[in-house]
């Protein structure tokens, strides 16, 4: 009955601290990717034209979103240690807001498995630094200052460093915007100037829109 008890007491510590390890794990992920990012740029992603399905991707990338919102909320169960987590998409840049002391690797697609540790380049947008609308989604983590946690503070006027292997872009804020998660107006370009939109939920609990920043090369 004693080694019951003692087996009860030390689920129940291993439920209260596994949050917390999962964090330092995906912590521990994400500044792996940034140190390869700056260690060594892959290729920046070769231009696209983007693909019919736009608004089906779009909304499968702010679904994706919403869903590690919500998945915060839950006490996770206790489990094995989880294996290193394979990501599909190269590092493709490093993005930098000193304002709110943010610097993430980005990959490229916005996947699951990307977007877990890192930021992620929408592909069927605008490549990097090129004229169009170029998207980069990250979630807005709970934990501060991880991953887009502090976008809401940045400001109209702000600088958006974003540094490829071929070069190293300076985008200044010029709208901020609350939207419906379908707006897929968001990703427009007008064929004339290189613009960068950054994606992420809002608000921070029980999210229902999504946080859009617009920035263009300066």
């Amino acid at each position: 009955m004693r080694k019951f008890s003692y087996l009860i007491i030390l689920a129940g510590i291993l439920l209260i601290l596994y949050p917390t390890a999962n964090e330092w794990y995906n912590d521990r992920q994400q500044e792996k990717l940034l140190k390869e990012a700056e260690m060594a740029y892959s290729e920046p992603a070769p231009s696209t034209t983007p693909e019919p399905e736009l608004t089906k991707r779009y909304a499968e990338v702010t679904q994706l979103l919403a869903e590690e919102s919500a998945s915060e909320e839950e006490v996770q169960p206790v489990k094995q240690a989880e294996p290193e987590v394979q990501v599909g998409g190269k590092v493709t840049a490093i993005i930098a807001i000193d304002k709110i002391d943010l610097k993430l690797p980005v990959l490229e697609g916005a996947t699951k498995a990307n977007m877990k540790h890192a930021a992620a380049h929408m592909t069927e947008t605008a490549p990097l630094g090129e004229i169009g609308n170029a998207a980069i989604a990250a979630h807005r983590s709970r934990t501060a200052g991880r991953l887009f946690n502090r976008l809401d503070e940045v400001a109209i006027g702000d600088m958006i460093s974003v540094k490829t292997a071929g070069a190293d872009y300076q985008y200044e804020v010029y709208d901020i915007s609350i939207v419906e998660p379908t707006d897929i107006s968001v990703l427009d370009g007008n064929n004339q100037d290189k613009i960068l939109t950054l994606i992420t939920c809002d608000p921070l609990v029980d999210p229902t829109h999504r946080l859009i920043i617009h920035a263009k090369l300066s």
